[in-house]
């Protein structure tokens, strides 16, 4: 095998701030360093490290539109347990800026369950818990 893993994602944002406060104060994420010249935000769980980009013009950026670009998708992020999905669920539940798309529910037969949110810049994020 040539590759071993993935090193860290990026992700272009509209809301750069709203966007880094998603993960660190919503979910609890480390900022690990900002480059204010890019600008560019850098956020971790522990297990992966995503990159935040401002894109240029907020205002004229062109939403991603997943019927119809190529793209990402969506970032789907694992959590532990059941318990914890619905704890996800909850704070963003309460948080503004934040649409739940979907709350949790089994995938499929299961055992994994999982839901959707769009965050502050609009990118969808699923939340799974495999059932394992």
């Amino acid at each position: 095998m040539i590759t071993s893993g993935i090193h860290h994602v990026g992700l272009a944002v509209t809301q750069l701030e709203a966007s880094a406060a998603f993960f660190t104060h919503l979910l609890g994420w480390d900022e690990i360093r900002r480059n204010p010249d890019y600008p560019a935000i850098f956020v971790s769980d522990g297990h992966i490290m995503l990159t935040l980009w401002q894109v240029a013009d907020p205002g004229n950026a062109t939403a991603f539109d997943r019927h119809h670009n190529v793209g990402l998708h969506h970032l789907a992020i694992k959590v532990d347990s059941k318990g914890k999905l619905d704890e996800v669920y909850q704070t963003l539940t309460k948080a503004g800026g934040v649409a739940i798309e979907f709350a949790p529910e089994l995938l499929q037969e299961g055992p994994a369950h999982h839901m959707m949110c769009i965050e502050p810049s609009g990118l969808r994020i699923e939340f799974i818990w495999p059932g394992q």
